[in-house]
């Protein structure tokens, strides 16, 4: 048995998604969505990589879809795995920064996206208890404490 598989042979194993980390002038840019039982939360734009979509195609569709915004990535800022507390879904969310411009203020925005916001860490501290996972916090700590690494080490080989 794989270690993501449980005895009744259902694939338990990670789902993989991306998020986009912008800043502009110490302000994060989030989306407040609801979530699948109606709870209002704020996250990244983030979401599911596609299948024949490369990590680096997923976050600038991703980020377009639920903000807008077309985002340029620059640098992968961490790869971080993470279970839910309850139940079985655990996620591997792969943390790109970059900046956005092109903003398309009439594109329809995501199903579930309530709005977008740009928000400071500290506004976004104070809102904890409605951030959709605690990695929305930990991508923008990192992002600050200046964890940066080559987007050339997100390989992708889809034919």
């Amino acid at each position: 048995m794989h270690q993501f598989e449980t005895e009744s042979g259902s694939n338990d194993r990670p789902r993989v998604t991306v998020a986009a980390i912008v800043e502009r002038d110490g302000h994060f840019l989030v989306v407040e969505e609801r979530t699948i039982d109606g709870e209002l939360v704020i996250n990244q734009p983030a979401g599911h990589v596609e299948s024949g979509e490369s990590v680096i195609e997923a976050v600038i569709r991703e980020t377009f879809e639920e903000t807008g915004w077309r985002f340029r990535p620059e640098a992968l800022v961490g790869v971080y795995l993470w279970r839910r507390p309850t139940g079985n879904a655990s996620y591997l969310r792969i943390g790109i920064a970059g900046s956005v411009d092109g903003h398309d203020p009439d594109s329809p925005l995501d199903e579930g996206i309530v709005r977008t916001l740009w928000l400071t860490r500290e506004e976004l501290l104070s809102k904890e208890t409605r951030l959709r996972s605690p990695l929305v916090m930990k991508n923008v700590d990192d992002y600050l404490n200046g964890e940066r690494y080559p987007l050339s080490v997100l390989k992708s080989l889809l034919s």
